[in-house]
């Protein structure tokens, strides 16, 4: 995986420019691993990685038997990826990476709560569509072959935990955050290794993943510039929880008088 550091905004941007296409993760702590919450949680709590597998499954299916109380339409419950985009947006440990299609967007995440350096990653989406990247050890296990959208595709090819593969893509029906920040997910084969690692085991003649350092010192120009293009948590959270987190923002806004 190749590290940039930029030393400015604007070298953020223009080089933003040049991974057209690409989706990207903002995380505030440059040292975290590009990881989901559930190995994180999994990491934390059950030390036995073993039982990881029946664990996952076991949330899944218990969020399954009474999220149909909270919710309009029980039948998204029934569509896996659905399912697991639901509760990822609702707070429970998933495989789910949250991505989006905009590098600003990415920003903004990594930005908002840095105290230190924070990254935002890029993966060459591009090439994922095509036979530039491809598993080696299993070339066959293509994109559309391990599409979770499908029915039986999640329990085959990701539930068992033993596939070196990464599916990007939105469900087939996105919900209001998804839509709002151009959001897209990332779903790995495996647990235990972070997305980085996991492209180590692909086939290509292109760069598939990079991270962006972003020191603290791009802070203060970044989310400035942000607030300016309107990427805020209003507006990347479109309801009221999203307007009462954009409020700290605006702690920090002040406009120099004339």
């Amino acid at each position: 995986m190749e590290t940039i550091t930029v030393s400015s905004w604007q070298e953020f941007t223009d080089l933003s420019l040049e991974l057209d296409g690409w989706a990207f993760r903002g995380q505030q702590d440059a040292n975290w691993l590009l990881q989901s919450s559930l190995t994180r949680y999994l990491s934390a709590f059950v030390r036995d990685a073993s039982n990881w597998r029946v664990q996952e499954q076991r949330a899944i299916r218990i969020f399954r038997r009474k999220a149909h109380t909270y919710i309009s339409d029980a039948r998204v419950l029934a569509d896996d990826l659905r399912c697991l985009g639901l509760m990822q947006h609702h707070g429970a440990p998933t495989r789910l990476l949250d991505f989006t299609k905009s590098p600003y967007v990415a920003a903004f995440f990594a930005l908002e709560r840095a105290v230190s350096q924070a990254a935002v990653y890029a993966v060459n989406t591009p090439a994922l569509y095509t036979d530039r990247a491809v598993p080696a050890t299993t070339p066959d296990l293509t994109r559309e072959m391990i599409d979770p959208r499908k029915e039986g595709n999640f329990e085959k090819y990701f539930l068992p935990d033993v596939n070196p593969v990464i599916w990007f893509g939105e469900p087939t029906e996105m919900d209001r955050r998804l839509v709002a920040q151009a959001g897209t997910f990332m779903v790995p084969g495996l647990l235990h290794q972070p997305l980085d690692k996991i492209f180590d085991h692909y086939s290509s003649d292109v760069d598939l993943v990079r991270k962006i350092v972003m020191p603290l010192s791009v802070r203060d120009e970044g989310m400035r510039s942000l607030y300016r293009m309107n990427i805020t948590n209003a507006s990347l959270f479109p309801d009221l929880e999203g307007l009462a987190r954009s409020i700290a923002l605006e702690l920090e806004v002040v406009w120099p008088r004339a």
